[in-house]
C-alpha cells in the first residue's frame, strides 16, 4: 500500500439526511476495497455544517451501515469533536503564508460572471482596518497537480484551474477541503474510494497535503449513480432513502453498478464476503 503503510480506508458521510443508493455505492466500494486488501475500514461523520444537518441523521446512517453488513473498525469519528486539529493546520498555513484573508462575497463573484475558480483578488492583502470574511489556501505555483486514480486513470490538473480554495468559511465553520485532508492524515488513511463527483476536489486535497507535509493518499473514484433524468442521486434530487429491509436487493444493485457479478446468497454479510472476492480479483 501507499508508502508500505498498512491499508486504512474510510467512509465519511455528512449527516444532512438519510443514505440513498448513491451513498451506498460509495460505502460498499470503499468497504470492499479495504477488506480485499485485508485492511481497516473507518467511518467518520462529517458534521461540520450545523445549518444543513438533520437531527438523528448520524444515528440513522450508522444503523443503515450496520444493517447492510458494513462493519467498521474502531470508534466512529465525528468532525465536530476535532476542531483543534483543524485550528492547528490552519495556523500552520498562516505561518507558512499559505493562507490569506478574503473579503469577497458570492454576490461579487456572481457579478463577475459566476467565476468557478477564485481569481485571487485578495491575495496581495486587504485594505487597512478590513476584517476578513473568510480564509483561503494560497495555491503555490508549480507543476500540475498529478496523481494516478486507480479507476479513472492518471490525472493532471493545472494549479490555476483549482485556485485558492476556502479553508475557513464566512460563517466561522471549517471548510470541507481542509477538514478532510487533516482527518485523513490524522487517522492514517492510505486509500480513499469515493464517488467520481468528488474527483474534481482531489487536486485541492493533493495540494493541501503537500503544503501541510502530510502523507500522500491513493485515490479511486467510482462512477456515480444517476436518476432517470441523468442527475446524480443526492438529497437535493430527492433520492429515495435506503431501508435495511431491502438490503439484499439494494446490495445486488450496488454490485451491478460497480461492475461486479451478482452473488448467490441473500444475507448481507455473506453477500459482501462473496463480493469482496470478486473485487479483489478485479481491482487489486
Amino acid at each position: 500500500m501507499t508508502n508500505h503503510r498498512p491499508y486504512v480506508g474510510r467512509f465519511a458521510p455528512s449527516p444532512t439526511g438519510r443514505l440513498h443508493l448513491g451513498s451506498m455505492v460509495a460505502a460498499v466500494a470503499s468497504y470492499l476495497d479495504a477488506r480485499a486488501h485485508d485492511g481497516s475500514w473507518l467511518v467518520r461523520i462529517e458534521d461540520l455544517d450545523p445549518p444543513r444537518e438533520v437531527a438523528g441523521a448520524s444515528d440513522d446512517i450508522l444503523r443503515m451501515l450496520a444493517g447492510f453488513g458494513l462493519e467498521w473498525d474502531g470508534e466512529v469519528a465525528y468532525q465536530s469533536k476535532r476542531h483543534a486539529l483543524y485550528q492547528s493546520a490552519f495556523e500552520n498555513l498562516l505561518q507558512s503564508e499559505l493562507a490569506f484573508g478574503c473579503i469577497c462575497t458570492r454576490k461579487k463573484l456572481a457579478a463577475a460572471g459566476g467565476l468557478e475558480v477564485y481569481p485571487g483578488w485578495c491575495r496581495d492583502g486587504l485594505p487597512l482596518d478590513t476584517t476578513p470574511r473568510l480564509y483561503r489556501f494560497r495555491m503555490p505555483n508549480g507543476e500540475n497537480l498529478a496523481w494516478n486514480d486507480r479507476i479513472q486513470g492518471p490525472q493532471s490538473v493545472p494549479r490555476e484551474d483549482v485556485g485558492d480554495v476556502v479553508i475557513l468559511r464566512a460563517d466561522g465553520h471549517w471548510a470541507y477541503h481542509l477538514a478532510v485532508v487533516v482527518d485523513d492524515a490524522e487517522q492514517g488513511v492510505t486509500d480513499v474510494v469515493r464517488g467520481a463527483d468528488l474527483l474534481s476536489s482531489t487536486a485541492a486535497h493533493v495540494a493541501l497535503q503537500h503544503a501541510l507535509q502530510l502523507p500522500s493518499i491513493r485515490y479511486a473514484h467510482v462512477p456515480v449513480v444517476a436518476n432517470d433524468q441523468g442527475q446524480k442521486l443526492s438529497k437535493q434530487t430527492l433520492a429515495t432513502p435506503v431501508e435495511v429491509a431491502n438490503a439484499p436487493s439494494l446490495l445486488q444493485n450496488t454490485f451491478e453498478h460497480l461492475g461486479l457479478p451478482r452473488v448467490a446468497v441473500d444475507v448481507p454479510a455473506k453477500m459482501l464476503e462473496e463480493a469482496r472476492a470478486h473485487w479483489k480479483e478485479m481491482r487489486c
